[in-house]
């Protein structure tokens, strides 16, 4: 019994900023935002303190970030969480007051800069699950659920949303981010009012894309323009189309995808059905239509491409991570712009932080995938080293695996990830969205293993291209292909030739050839026609003859 009641005395020593400056770290996250950082974001803005005192700009930043990390906390207890492991310093207490003044001074630039410092991919091309042949892999997201306070000055930035029922509970931000999908890491976010659209937000954004990457976007970004826009950046896009879109078959695959042009843009369009059985015997289809600059067939298969799109939801689980286990689902604290405008930042800056140490963890283990580092591990793992004041400054011994973060994801990874289906559920009682008839093919309830994947690829018949001039061009084209279709094929019967409208109408068997006219001018603004003189159009010449099927993207 003696033996049981023995103790022991356990001793640590700590390093930490000297003087005022102590309080401002975030544990061992510190060590991905150094002092040097912050001081020199707060040089850039122009934000330090004039006169060093009790609460120096520096520590404000920290303190911005731990707020952050502890979204259900007041003021006073963030401030005891950054000064528990520094009990044997007797820092000073602020009041709330002065921790509010402290936020008012730094306002939102330096937390902005920061972010944009810090934001980027993390990932090593050699790690699983980061990369489509040579071509990172990112996609473009918005969530509009972020909730803040209703209070009025938010109101005069955001507004409110009315409903069917009268006006929506609290104002909503909508947060547009690009993310790596590999490890669900941002290289950039916009955010603002809901009544902005998302590809108005996304367009701020396309500066950060660039020729190693491959964007996956889904159908709420297939607008022609943004297409274009995203096109000129030089990387490779793969983006689900609408299904009321029918773009014009321009030349038919051999694996039966086909060439069209959106916006100027030359794409290759890859329609597949989608079925999926469930464990419990369920199937459920779904019709896809794939539109991406990776025009080689033999390159770039139709099924992998098919198989490549599911990637694009990686960003939801960033939004998840960062709206729900981050936040915790909680309304925003700020009531004014500014103050919420610093808040967000500050969340971004954590989350990425974050991911880039979960990222570092799994890297030290070879071949390890980072689907499979646990985010509220290494979230927790976080607070637990802002409270002890832990790894503030890195030793001699330092390494991604060996840092507390590092050992508590790799000691709990994931599992492998299973392919599972659920229903889509709306769990606010009055939903946003409205109510869509019972269908056949109705989702499991819960989560439910997938057992079988089936992909079958539509199959384009080579006639659907083949130039056929006269009245029987009209029945050259498809089921579901109309007049663009068929004036594509009459003038590649002679792409050499000045067709005036007249002409077209003719050739097609339409009897009123001023309806051509106006369609005529919107096939030029898509790139499919050109205008060579008045009154007279002509085939793009990219289409005047068979494509080269040696794309530059088989590299």
């Amino acid at each position: 019994m003696a033996g049981q009641c023995a103790t022991i005395t356990l001793t640590r020593a700590i390093s930490v900023a000297e003087g005022v400056f102590a309080p401002g770290h975030l544990g061992e996250l510190t060590q991905y935002i150094p002092f040097e950082l912050v001081d020199d974001v707060l040089d850039q803005t122009r934000t330090f303190q004039q006169r060093l005192r009790k609460l120096p700009s520096r520590v404000g930043v920290y303190f911005v970030l731990a707020l952050a990390l502890f979204p259900s906390l007041g003021y006073a207890r963030v401030w005891d969480k950054l000064t528990a492991g520094l009990s044997g310093l007797r820092p000073w207490c602020p009041s709330e007051k002065a921790l509010r003044d402290l936020r008012r001074r730094l306002g939102s630039a330096p937390l902005k800069l920061l972010f944009e410092t810090v934001a980027g991919p993390v990932a090593q091309s050699r790690t699983p699950g980061v990369r489509y042949r040579r071509w990172r892999t990112v996609a473009f997201d918005g969530c509009g659920s972020i909730k803040v306070p209703d209070q009025p000055r938010v109101r005069d930035w955001l507004g409110k949303l009315r409903r069917h029922w009268g006006w929506g509970g609290y104002p909503m931000v909508r947060l547009m981010a690009l993310c790596e999908t590999g490890t669900r890491a941002l290289l950039g976010a916009v955010f603002g009012p809901t009544t902005t659209g998302e590809i108005g937000y996304a367009e701020r954004l396309l500066h950060l894309l660039s020729r190693d990457m491959l964007l996956l976007a889904d159908r709420g970004f297939d607008s022609d323009d943004f297409l274009a826009k995203a096109a000129d950046t030089g990387a490779q896009l793969l983006v689900r189309l609408q299904s009321r879109r029918a773009p014009a078959v321009l030349d038919v695959l051999p694996d039966g995808t086909y060439l069209t042009i959106i916006g100027g843009v030359k794409l290759r369009i890859n329609e597949a059905q989608v079925t999926i059985t469930t464990r419990d015997g369920r199937r459920i289809g779904d019709r896809y239509r794939l539109a991406t600059t990776l025009l080689d067939h033999r390159a770039d298969p139709a099924a992998a491409l098919v198989a490549l799109y599911p990637e694009r939801w990686e960003v939801e689980s960033a939004f998840y991570a960062l709206r729900h286990t981050l936040l915790n689902g909680l309304v925003l604290r700020s009531c004014d712009r500014f103050g919420l405008e610093q808040e967000l930042w500050g969340q971004l800056i954590v989350y990425q932080v974050l991911r880039r140490a979960m990222t570092d963890a799994v890297e030290s283990v070879p071949g390890t995938d980072p689907d499979r580092a646990g985010f509220t591990i290494a979230l927790e793992a976080a607070r637990d080293q802002i409270i002890n004041a832990g790894g503030v400054l890195p030793d001699d011994t330092y390494a991604a695996g060996s840092s507390v973060i590092g050992r508590a994801v790799l000691g709990a990874l994931l599992p492998k990830r299973r392919a599972r289906v659920s229903a889509h559920k709306v769990k606010c009682a009055m939903s946003r969205y409205p109510a869509k008839p019972d269908s056949p093919e109705e989702r499991p309830p819960t989560s439910t293993d997938i057992t079988r994947l089936d992909v079958a690829i539509h199959q384009m018949h080579p006639a659907a291209a083949q130039p056929q001039p006269g009245p029987a061009a009209q029945h050259a084209a498809p089921t579901g292909k109309g007049r663009r279709d068929r004036t594509v094929q009459l003038l590649r019967s002679d792409p050499d030739r000045a067709w005036h409208p007249r002409e077209i109408a003719e050739g097609l068997d339409i009897s009123h050839y001023r309806s051509l006219c106006a369609q005529l001018g919107h096939w030029v603004k898509e790139g499919l026609l050109r205008k060579v003189g008045r009154g007279a159009y002509a085939l793009t010449p990219a289409w005047t003859s068979q494509p080269d099927l040696k794309s530059p993207t088989t590299a």
